[in-house]
């Protein structure tokens, strides 16, 4: 065979080899498959895994601890095992996974929330105990508490200067530590705010519903309350109809802040109902998917800034940014080819450099 003939079979060759050398990833996410935030985490994700090459499958556990532990179970210890699974250490099951995990020959990552460092006294770190578990990847989570904090707080203090600042506070989940850590982040800014009294500290669960049967109570036992932070957007909306409904102005008389990037959120701070948005992380996912790429070819990302990683993926938005932010959702794929990330095949490249910003230009 010559010419065009012997080109076309050789292409053909090559994709089908491609195709079955594809490394395959199961992600566990925790989240409902109808939960904007994870929603938009995992199609950030399917958008890197495309331009990657990668075959990804996201099974959802719909915020079931023991359904999201069943399907660990079966893709560590069923018939077909992906080369690679991702886990969150939601309500602190990252050990129970890695005991499912022995003997799989099934690579490990974990995103998002770290084991603790007394979880890990008993499983040791990444590729200790556990050599397949590789290494994780986890947002600024106290950095954001604090930075939502801290902009609203300011923004009450020029209105009310010399006023005492009365502030109510939403969580997520008790058992989370993303919710732990941005718990924290909220308190130092407080230190920072001698005026501010938080009065209470609710956890909400990241549900709309909850923080508007919440909101209902709480606004009317403090209506002093001027200050209104909430862990994610979700509860951020909880609130603001509860407020609206009790006569208050989300974005006038109560100012309010959120996390995420769900088009809800981001309109809502453009038209000023949201004070303050923080947002990022759900970006993490995607570039976790970068480095197991690059590991899975042969480039050990531990030899490129360490095998455990934490990134500064939130930022405190602006109109600008949220604008942009907005329309780069809007575009197929973000806009991005997610091979620019990568490291192969560019030695002398450097470190990665994981932030918001591509998606901000």
């Amino acid at each position: 065979m010559k010419g065009p003939g012997l080109a076309l079979l050789f292409c053909l060759c090559l994709g089908f080899s491609q195709v079955i050398n594809a490394a395959s990833v199961v992600f566990l996410n925790p989240g409902r498959a109808n939960e904007p935030f994870w929603a938009s985490y995992g199609r950030f994700m399917q958008s890197a895994a495309d331009d990657l090459g990668m075959d990804l499958e996201i099974r959802y556990a719909e915020r079931d601890i023991r359904r999201m532990l069943e399907q660990a179970r079966e893709a560590l210890q069923g018939e077909h095992r992906p080369d690679y699974l991702l886990f969150v250490n939601e309500q602190y099951a990252g050990p129970e996974i890695l005991r499912l995990s022995r003997g799989s020959g099934v690579k490990l990552f974990t995103v998002n929330s770290q084991l603790t460092e007394d979880q890990q006294t008993l499983t040791g770190g990444t590729r200790e105990r556990y050599p397949d578990w590789i290494g994780s990847m986890v947002p600024n989570d106290e950095e954001a508490g604090y930075l939502m904090a801290r902009a609203l707080l300011s923004q009450q203090a020029r209105k009310t200067p010399d006023q005492p600042i009365d502030l109510l506070a939403f969580s997520g989940v008790k058992q989370t530590p993303a919710a732990q850590l941005r718990e924290q982040g909220l308190m130092r800014a407080l230190e920072e705010f001698p005026q501010a009294r938080l009065r209470q500290l609710v956890y909400s669960e990241w549900r709309r519903d909850r923080a508007y049967e919440q909101a209902l109570q709480l606004l009317q036992r403090y209506p002093e309350v001027s200050v209104v932070w909430s862990a994610n957007d979700e509860m951020a909306f909880g609130v603001m109809a509860a407020a609206t409904e009790l006569g208050r102005t989300p974005g006038g008389d109560l100012l309010l802040s959120a996390l995420n990037n769900s088009p809800e959120v981001l309109r809502n701070f453009l038209d000023g109902r949201i004070s303050s948005l923080v947002s990022g992380h759900f970006t993490l996912g995607g570039w976790a998917m970068v480095l197991i790429h690059d590991y899975d070819a042969g480039v050990d990302f531990a030899r490129q800034g360490g095998k455990d990683r934490r990134v500064p993926l939130f930022q405190s938005l602006d109109q600008r940014k949220a604008r942009r932010l907005l329309h780069h959702l809007q575009q197929p794929g973000y806009d991005l080819d997610f091979r620019a990330f990568s490291r192969v095949g560019r030695s002398g490249a450097g470190t990665y450099d994981f932030t918001l910003d591509p998606l901000l230009d």
